[in-house]
């Protein structure tokens, strides 16, 4: 197959393809491990535990009243029982039988719904209590890790201390199984990680960031990216320093300290700490825009405005260059996964947590706001799944969560099932299966949100996964067509403007300083937006690769003297071989090369320009097909021979 010659909707479904087959391969070679007989003696320690537990704890289950278990029962398993909706014409978002857009679905989960909450009126107290809290997480962890913890415990002591140190202190017990337990049950793993994270870190003392510690390391057993040469825990230890330091330097969000401890579990991405450190450093100078919007927008928004939908890209875009995967992105778009990765990777970065959403031939995200997680550039959650788990079920789970006092009712009903070695309600067909305890546990959620009116949000950007004609080719033009509100131009977000914004300079040695804001109607456009700098120190204009037109910034410059001047500009670009133009007095046109910055401040090389005593027109444009700069000032200087 040529690859260069398929399809953009066939390259972004191998690409989903791959990202799934890719760790499942890996997990497949890695459960191949065999328990040696150290193990097989750690994991019967391991189950006798279990057994003992289980022993004790059964003799304290609450009893439930006969007649409403047995009906609870028979309409949770109706909603199982519910026939299977077709999909003959194969769509990738095509109907899905257990998701509330079904209407039989949604009369069998209602049935359900309500013979469970007499149930749960009737375990209340139990569920509500503090007793055998500890054993009952503990019970859950067994049942969950024993094997796992056992395969990883019998390579040495180091690795059995960890374990130890996790089955020997019941609050930390407590915290690990209320925060979700450890990815495929590495509880030996995590609990490393995050010893380790503690000897490195001096803010782990403290309740959140020690929280936090524990969530990432539950996410990322193994580490979220491990680059040759470190391990797991070095990687992890080097990612939660970076995100402590740029906490500390005001660089993450405003919102990062609200984050619950669960949030946390998603801050870290699945990407090199270096590409992480870009995209701060990049939107920070680049967009700053986009980092005071609206948290459904805010930052993932550089998605929309800066990484075009564009297929057959050649990987990498310019070999020369030696960018990194992301940088290589901005250069000329792609199609929907590096769309989604980029958007990812901007929220990540600044510490708001987010997660991969792919659907069927399709890669999207999710992120959290303050008003609950949303799913970005693709469909309605009821299409995609991470990790064995189906969006409804994470949605639900999120939106539930935000209750602590009455999720633990959750944490309790399912360490009841167990206790009682129930299956679990099945995490990829909604609401589905499951023995009694586990399954009132799912509906002890439903009851949350529904009880407290928690409403899940509408999804961002469904428009935009794919709603871009594919280019024929990397250098095609693209016009942004977002689907967004900013119809009008007096729609689009305008800034106040101070008199030193729009003061051009005149310095004794001849030198004239012309701020971005000084031109002829600052008003931001379908093209050009003005904005704060990060620091708010100065206004810059971004010049974007949305809109079908060009667009003109006009600037009246009175020279003291007539002659030849040097200009240079102040500029941020993320692509390659641009240039912009400048119009002096309507005669002379100058095309002046734009440096490749990768992100940061810097100057054009000079150009010698001609001006006349007194009035000068300049006008700024980017020429067809333009890429995205952001301006700060134009600098001219005199360069001789002045008249």
């Amino acid at each position: 197959m040529n690859l260069m010659n398929i399809s953009p909707k066939l390259a972004c479904f191998l690409a989903v393809i791959f990202l799934f087959l890719t760790p499942n391969i890996l997990a497949k070679n890695k459960s191949e491990e065999v328990l040696t007989p150290v193990g097989a003696k750690l994991l019967a320690s391991y189950q006798s535990s279990l057994t003992e537990l289980r022993k004790e704890l059964q003799a304290v289950i609450p009893t439930i009243t006969p007649d409403k278990k047995d009906a609870f029962l028979k309409f949770h398993e109706a909603v199982k029982n519910i026939p299977i909706l077709p999909n003959p014409q194969n769509l990738k978002a095509g109907p899905v039988t257990y998701a509330p857009g079904n209407p039989v679905y949604v009369g069998a989960q209602g049935n359900a719904l309500m013979a469970v909450r007499p149930i749960l009126k009737e375990a209340k107290p139990f569920l509500k209590g503090n007793d055998h809290h500890a054993k009952l997480a503990k019970c859950a962890l067994l049942n969950a890790g024993a094997h796992q913890m056992a395969l990883y415990a019998q390579s040495g002591e180091a690795q059995k201390s960890d374990v130890d140190y996790l089955l020997g202190n019941d609050k930390l017990m407590i915290e690990v199984m209320e925060l979700g337990g450890a990815y495929q049950g590495k509880y030996g793993q995590a609990i490393r990680n995050y010893r380790a994270i503690l000897k490195a870190s001096k803010d782990s003392d403290k309740e959140f960031f020690r929280l936090w510690a524990i969530a990432s390391s539950l996410e990322h057993p193994d580490g979220n990216h491990v680059p040759e040469g470190k391990t797991a825990s070095e990687a992890i230890v080097e990612f939660y320093l970076d995100y402590v330091n740029a906490h500390k330097k005001g660089i993450l969000d405003e919102a990062f300290k609200t984050l619950t401890p669960w949030d946390s579990r998603f801050i870290f991405p699945f990407i090199p700490l270096t590409e992480v450190r870009w995209m701060r450093k990049m939107i920070r100078n680049y967009r700053p825009d986009v980092m005071r919007l609206d948290y459904k927008w805010r930052y993932c928004r550089i998605t929309k405005t800066d990484v075009p939908y564009t297929s057959n890209v050649p990987r990498p875009v310019r070999p020369d260059l030696g960018v990194s995967r992301f940088q290589d992105y901005f250069l000329e778009g792609g199609i929907c996964g590096p769309r989604a990765f980029t958007g990812r990777a901007a929220t990540h970065a600044f510490g708001i947590p987010s997660r991969p959403a792919p659907q069927t031939g399709h890669a999207a995200m999710s992120h959290w706001t303050p008003d609950g997680w949303v799913t970005v550039f693709g469909a309605h959650w009821t299409h995609n799944r991470f990790r064995g788990q189906c969006g409804l079920d994470f949605e639900l789970e999120s939106r539930s969560r935000s209750i602590d006092e009455e999720y633990r009712q959750v944490h309790r009903a399912n360490w009841l099932g167990d206790v009682m070695n129930e299956k679990g309600v099945d995490q990829m067909a909604f609401g589905v299966g499951g023995g009694f305890w586990k399954a009132l546990a799912f509906y002890k959620k439903l009851t949350i949100v529904e009880e407290a009116e928690l409403e899940e949000l509408e999804t961002v950007g469904e428009e935009f996964a794919e709603s871009n004609v594919p280019a024929a080719s990397p250098v095609s033009n693209w016009s942004e067509e977002d689907g967004s509100e900013e119809d009008n131009k007096s729609d689009f977000p305008q800034i106040e403007l101070s008199e030193e914004d729009q003061t051009i300079v005149y310095a004794e040695d001849g030198t004239i300083t012309i701020p971005a804001a000084a031109c002829y109607k600052a008003e931001s456009t379908e093209k050009i937006r003005f904005m704060k700098s990060i620091d708010e120190k100065f206004v810059q204009v971004h010049y974007s690769l949305g809109g079908s037109r060009p667009e003109l910034l006009k600037y009246i410059v009175n020279a003291p003297e007539a002659g030849k001047y040097s200009i240079t500009s102040e500029v941020v670009t993320v692509t390659v071989d641009r240039s912009y133009l400048l119009r002096v007095n309507r005669r002379n046109l100058f095309e002046i090369p734009l440096p490749y910055t990768l992100g940061e401040w810097e100057e054009t090389k000079p150009v010698e320009i001609d001006l006349k005593k007194g009035r000068n027109t300049i006008l700024f444009t980017l020429k067809s097909n333009n890429k995205g700069v952001s301006l700060r000032a134009f600098s001219l200087k005199p360069t001789g021979g002045n008249g």
